[in-house]
């Protein structure tokens, strides 16, 4: 009995050392680490969300989920006027779209927007490239998340220019420039989103029209 007994104290002893070479401290109180960590679903399929505004035009939006931007397909109220892939009127209503605190099934999915107002979108204008919009505040005075959000929801439809991006300015003086949707700014919308190239500006036909009158081009003669 004796022998047995020691038996089970020399195991004791050599578990305990054993587990205090693993840099594990040992403890007699027990220990609630609680639930595991739940992850936000991002995702809204199956609650009825998409089905806002049955009979409506479908748009798709990027909305703030897991520090991340996730595209949210939604149903807009169709505009005024006629219908079609017209920039403005699609960028207005995915701006709407934005403004909007997300319904009942996207807050419980997660999903959130940076997207505050007052805040529009209109046409280019006469001087600036062709498919520019025009923000009524400068982009750069938006939140990164906002305008990362903006910036994909505007170059994923057909208010971009192509590729992926979208040609924003503001009210100021100041030349619009051609964002990009990348997956990096997907993945970190609180980054500045990257720029490329802007396109240059197609001559106003004024001054196409001031070129072809006789007479006006260099070293020409008036009798």
């Amino acid at each position: 009995m004796r022998r047995r007994t020691f038996g089970r104290a020399a195991g004791a002893v050599a578990l305990a050392a054993l587990v205090a070479g693993c840099g594990i401290r040992t403890t007699s109180v027990p220990v609630d680490a609680g639930a595991a960590p739940s992850r936000v679903p991002c995702s809204t399929a199956g609650d009825g969300t998409a089905a806002t505004s049955a009979g409506g035009v479908p748009v798709r939006v990027f909305l703030v989920c897991g520090s991340q931007l996730e595209p949210v397909d939604r149903r807009s109220p169709p505009p005024e006027g006629k219908a079609g892939a017209d920039p403005v009127r699609t960028a207005r209503l995915l701006l709407a779209q934005l403004l909007a605190a997300p319904p009942e099934g996207e807050r419980r999915a997660g999903f959130t927007t940076a997207v505050r107002g007052p805040l529009t979108v209109g046409d280019g204008r006469r001087d600036d490239p062709a498919g520019t919009l025009r923000l009524s505040r400068q982009p750069e005075d938006l939140t990164p998340v906002a305008l990362s959000q903006l910036v994909c929801s505007f170059a994923e439809s057909a208010a971009g220019a192509g590729d992926r991006t979208v040609l924003l300015g503001g009210p100021g003086p100041y030349a619009p420039k051609r964002y990009r949707c990348t997956p990096e700014l997907r993945e970190r919308p609180e980054s500045a989103p990257p720029t490329a190239p802007t396109p240059t500006p197609t001559p106003t036909a004024t001054a196409t029209a001031t070129a072809s009158v006789p007479g006006s081009s260099p070293g020409a003669t008036t009798g």
